[in-house]
């Protein structure tokens, strides 16, 4: 009698959340209307914050983040920037309820999705993660194209995404409370958003054990990610074959770059010559394979330059380093230059990419560039 009291309960709440909301419950949130309900109808006053209402079961989370949103905010009126915010979030927040996904919670310009495994099919939770992030990233492809003149056009997608155990529950009073989860594997969705680039999925080993046989990658990479001793694999999503999907690049960019202020020595060469003496800059962004740098004066497009510069938080001198101008502009009467580098140590190599990393994630205050 009462499995059929909570049936009916649950058919009446469905209705009244259809007609508030515009669409019924996820597969998951049933679930857990579905536990408390039953916990009611067995005498628990108050299941949402007994011990029962925590769990540890396996999940996959998503973390998703509007690159380029920072710069519309600060140049921009506060409706007009919320309405952008707001025409891209609809959009995600629609393809992930269409995968069973669940929105844990906004975050400024970013949104956090869990996707809850299920004993019956254990693997499911990934894939089902998997294909919402790469469709996320052609829905975002497909708004640049429909808003060729519009501020949508400046943002961009990145995605980071981590498999593994996680605790699940009702946090807070009775003031205010709500459900989330907690654990390892939500930290390190983040981390790993955090090195993604624009259009860009990654996903950490654990999720790619998950859906191998689903999703096409590229090569692995092994990143420093902020707590852990070792370093961390990830893999870019590329696509999926089997149902037609393929992610759209929007960024040439080859790594991401952080905004940084280093004191440059540089040195022109003539040929394989260096051409006169140390000449002063600053380094004003950097990333894996070249940098912004700020130059003395003007110099002409594919000038090869010899490079030192110190990385004070991890004490390394990064020295005979090699590189060409790629491009040039003037600032503020300022000679800005963007230097690829073309030779460099590969310990020198794994620094610069260290203190990157470092800086992605917050450590000494610096900020990824735009």
């Amino acid at each position: 009698m009462r499995k059929t009291a909570t049936a009916d309960a649950l058919r009446v709440i469905q209705d009244i959340v259809q007609e508030s909301k515009g669409s019924p419950l996820g597969r998951e949130a049933v679930r857990r209307v579905e536990g408390i309900l039953t916990a009611l109808a067995g005498g628990d006053a108050s299941p949402a914050l007994s011990t029962r209402g925590y769990s540890a079961r396996e999940a996959t989370i998503l973390f998703a983040d509007l690159r380029g949103f920072s710069a519309i905010a600060s140049t921009h009126p506060a409706e007009t920037v919320l309405g952008v915010l707001n025409r891209c979030f609809a959009l995600m927040v629609e393809i992930i309820v269409r995968h069973y996904g669940t929105i844990d919670k906004f975050i400024g310009d970013a949104i956090m999705a869990v996707f809850h495994g299920d004993p019956i099919v254990p693997r499911d939770h990934a894939r089902r993660a998997m294909l919402c992030a790469i469709e996320m990233q052609i829905a975002m492809h497909k708004l640049h194209e429909e808003h060729q003149d519009g501020l949508v056009r400046e943002v961009y997608l990145g995605i980071g995404i981590s498999t593994g155990r996680v605790t699940a529950g009702v946090i807070g009073s009775e003031v205010y409370r709500a459900y989330t989860v907690i654990g390892d594997e939500v930290n390190l969705a983040a981390r790993i958003e955090a090195f993604s680039l624009r259009g860009q999925v990654l996903m950490s080993e654990a999720t790619y054990e998950h859906c191998k046989d689903f999703v096409h990658v590229g090569e692995p990479m092994d990143v420093y990610v902020k707590g852990r001793a070792a370093p961390l694999r990830v893999r870019e999503a590329l696509g999926i074959p089997a149902l037609g999907r393929v992610v759209p690049r929007q960024d040439a960019r080859k790594s991401p770059r952080v905004r940084v202020r280093l004191d440059l020595a540089y040195w022109p060469l003539d040929g394989k010559m260096v051409h006169g003496g140390a000449k002063q800059g600053v380094v004003r962004d950097i990333s894996y394979h070249g940098m912004l740098a700020e130059v003395e004066r003007p110099m002409p497009l594919y000038s090869e330059l010899k490079l030192a510069f110190d990385l004070p938080p991890i004490a390394f001198r990064a020295d005979e380093i090699y590189g060409r101008i790629v491009s040039t502009r003037e600032q503020r009467e300022r000679f800005l230059a963007g230097i690829e580098f073309t030779s460099l140590a590969r310990e020198t190599n794994a620094k610069i990419e260290l203190f990157v990393q470092m800086l992605l994630q917050g450590e000494y205050g610096e900020r990824p560039a735009p």
